[in-house]
């Protein structure tokens, strides 16, 4: 790709407003031949409107658009996927039931004598995987059981098989594992070498930095900037999308570190080995480790839901059962799971319902419909959730909103310990600032947290101590302001089974 090669797609002007809201207002860009142009912003800054608009799934109020200089109409989608258009969606919309070969050639099948050629769809699928650098992928195997990672190489196996040239990828690492993450990047250099022109969406900017060979920011629906790569560093990025310099996304509090309020001795299950532990009243204890390494089986072992064989775990002077939700939640624990569609909200339930489903579990509380909606309000008030209504469905609010709300049922108990995983997964720069906000200002109040995170400027930002675990164990401790080096070297330690001190029995419930 060269800055003076003819752009293969082009947008001028272009505007779409919906009542009350202009979600783009007279942006221009363009895509090149062989290159990775990525877009940045904060939710609702125009970037989901305009990958709308170029897929042909909205049509705009204002503006062109132009295919090697000619202009266009995406009326429909099929349209702007004849122009040579294709989205990598986070949602995959692969067919399970189909096999990969069936997917790749989906909505252009080979036929002979008027009927599905098989063979033909095989050879097919099977020229587009070995092009992509997926040569051990069976062609004949169903998509149910692939990975996230797999089912991404039949996405865009089929945008090949419909001749893209612009692949658009929205948020295409948040189902992945790093060593996934890599081999994306792979077929990526793969993609723009064969002359492909990639829109890539991310909130990452680690992957900018390695990705990107321009970056248009967007906020408030306008384009703010278009930047060659090397122009900005994550710091200006950030600070062209959020008006704040990087240095200023951790919030400062005073580190007033209480007594011990929880304490944990030889956890022990399938996936954890022998797993001590303190955290002190007011104190965010961070947790490292590479994938599998056993970070979420730790805090849904200590929320009660991860099978455990050995151990104890105590919340001030009360030892808790193990294995048991009840008893954690009666202990003041609370989990803000990883995955935040299926396992931390219900999507098909407004945002008050949502935050009040912790509360309708307490005895007396469901028939006390005006606290309740009292409460509601004073959590949708305190924690700055960006809706309407408390009545309006909770999966048409942004990902950081949703997340806040996880963030409020809990605030409905006594909750005394948060347990946050991946808390900032899959939101946007500005709202896992205000995520920050919300720890510093619940654990100023006296809450003790617990976080697990795989971004490590996050863990070291926000810690006060770092458990560095791998294969289920601790292998060792930091504190707050270790460096990232240090962290990946612990992370890296090679754990010897190794018999340890006598292992307690979990009590019969």
């Amino acid at each position: 790709m060269t800055q003076n090669s003819a752009p293969i797609l082009e947008v001028r002007g272009l505007g779409k407003s919906y009542p009350g809201v202009q979600a783009l207002s007279d942006v221009d860009l363009n895509v090149r031949v062989g290159e990775v142009h990525c877009l940045i912003g904060e939710n609702g800054a125009g970037k989901s409107t305009l990958v709308k608009i170029i897929t042909g799934v909205v049509r705009p109020d204002a503006g062109t658009i132009l295919i090697d200089g000619r202009p266009v109409d995406f009326a429909t989608p099929t349209v702007s996927q004849e122009a040579g258009i294709a989205c990598i969606f986070q949602e995959l919309n692969v067919v399970g039931s189909l096999t990969i070969a069936e997917n790749i050639v989906l909505g252009d099948e080979p036929r002979r004598a008027g009927l599905f050629h098989g063979p033909a769809a095989r050879r097919i699928a099977r020229r587009l995987l070995d092009e992509i650098g997926f040569p051990g992928l069976d062609e004949a195997r169903l998509c149910s059981g692939l990975s996230p990672a797999e089912k991404q190489a039949v996405m865009i196996a089929r945008a090949l098989r419909h001749n893209a040239r612009i692949i658009i990828m929205d948020e295409p690492t948040s189902p992945l594992e790093e060593a996934e993450v890599r081999t994306l990047f792979d077929v990526i250099g793969r993609l723009k070498a064969a002359g492909k022109g990639i829109i890539y969406v991310s909130h990452k900017m680690r992957e900018i930095d390695e990705l990107a060979d321009r970056v248009t920011v967007f906020k408030d629906g306008k384009r703010v900037k278009t930047l060659n790569r090397g122009e900005a560093d994550s710091a200006e990025l950030v600070r062209l999308m959020v008006g704040r310099q990087m240095s200023e996304m951790f919030p400062t509090r005073p580190h007033a570190i209480g007594d011990v309020v929880l304490e944990a001795r030889g956890l022990t299950g399938p996936r954890l080995y022998d797993v001590d532990l303190t955290l002190h009243k007011g104190e965010v204890l961070g947790i490292a480790g590479l994938v599998g390494a056993g970070r979420t089986e730790l805090l849904r072992a200590l929320f009660g839901a991860e099978s455990l064989t050995a151990g104890e775990v105590r919340v001030g002077d009360r030892e808790v059962a193990l294995n048991s939700i009840a008893a954690s939640i009666g202990a003041g624990m609370a989990l803000v799971p990883e995955e935040r569609r299926s396992q931390g909200i219900v999507p098909v339930l407004t945002v008050g319902d949502n935050i009040g489903l912790v509360w309708d579990q307490f005895p007396g509380r469901r028939s006390s419909e005006g606290p309740r909606q009292s409460a509601i309000a004073r959590v949708i008030a305190s924690l700055r959730i960006r809706t309407p209504t408390a009545a309006q469905r909770i999966d048409k609010l942004s990902g950081g909103n949703q997340q806040k709300a996880v963030f409020g049922k809990w605030l409905l108990t006594q909750t005394e310990i948060l347990l946050l995983d991946e808390p900032t997964r899959g939101i946007d720069v500005g709202a896992k600032r205000e995520i920050y906000q919300i720890i510093a200002d619940l654990t100023a109040k006296g809450l003790a947290v617990i976080l697990v995170s795989s971004e490590l400027p996050e863990l070291l930002g926000l810690a006060d101590r770092i458990l560095v675990m791998n294969s289920g164990a601790v292998v060792g401790e930091l504190p707050g302001d270790a460096s990232e080096e240090q962290v990946i070297a612990l992370s890296m330690l090679h754990v010897e089974q190794r018999a340890g001190r006598g292992i307690r029995r979990v009590r019969e419930k």
